[in-house]
């Protein structure tokens, strides 16, 4: 059943975790889960009524949060004509059918076993950006089935740790020979429908569960972080057009390493 009061947070806290998250949804095309993930889960898990349900409720919310903060960000790539709509479209049904696995999934782990898939998640992720190096040409993209295999991979594992699926999205793309800037953009783009299929998903089963219309979704803590991060992620996907193709990939690298290290050693 849903603890009888809400978790205390800092409308400050929410605001400098918004902003940092939707700079980053713009800039790497990663929905800004990475940082909001992390941080939620820290600030619930200091409120010992939530503290079982605190990286479930971090998760969730961070993937509503991604329904106004990609918009933003895809908004702002799409005007760039940067995002490729068709390899979006190839992508689409793929990436919802896996990001509803993905949130069922995750709810039967405990925090602790959620936060490790999280932390082991993005370490791969990040080190393969690190040690990858840009193709010399364009790679071609393999048949429609596998890609929908590809899709409803990175669906699910994106839902299970509450990101857009930029870090593996993005990675694929620049294998098969998309320019960094032009993979996070339509990165961006597939995060909106992982986005729906979770957090509809995770709403669906906190509800099940007696916590409440939304779910394991926490409305406080959506509505701080997404009014800041819509007002950043234009500012981020500007930055990301005007920066060298190989320092994206490295920053973005370096990003998830850290932030896998801080859940690893929370959990």
């Amino acid at each position: 059943m849903r603890p009888p009061r809400e978790p205390a947070l800092s409308p400050v806290d929410l605001v400098v975790i918004g902003a940092i998250a939707g700079f980053l949804a713009g800039f790497l095309g990663i929905g800004g889960g990475l940082v909001i993930v992390p941080a939620l889960t820290l600030l619930f898990s200091r409120d010992s009524a939530y503290a079982p349900l605190a990286t479930h409720m971090a998760v969730a919310t961070s993937l509503a949060v991604m329904l106004v903060t990609s918009l933003s960000s895809i908004v702002a790539h799409a005007r760039r004509r940067a995002v490729d709509w068709p390899q979006v479209g190839r992508f689409v049904p793929g990436l919802l059918v896996g990001a509803a696995i993905g949130a069922v999934l995750a709810d039967h782990l405990d925090t602790r076993q959620l936060a490790l898939v999280f932390a082991l998640f993005v370490t791969a992720a990040g080190i393969q950006l690190l040690v990858a190096r840009t193709p010399e040409k364009q790679r071609p993209q393999p048949g429609k089935a596998i890609q929908a295999g590809v899709a409803t991979v990175i669906g699910a594992l994106s839902s299970m740790v509450g990101i857009g699926g930029g870090s593996l999205t993005a990675p694929w793309l620049m294998w098969h020979g998309s320019l960094p800037q032009r993979a996070v953009a339509t990165a961006a783009a597939c995060g909106y429908p992982i986005a729906v299929a979770g957090a509809l998903t995770f709403v669906v089963l906190g509800r099940e569960l007696g916590l409440g219309v939304t779910g394991y979704v926490d409305l406080q803590a959506f509505a701080g972080i997404a009014i800041a991060g819509v007002l950043t992620a234009p500012i981020g996907a500007a930055v990301v057009h005007h920066t060298d193709p190989a320092r994206v990939r490295k920053i973005f690298g370096f990003c998830l390493l850290a932030v896998a290290a801080r859940m690893a050693w929370g959990a």
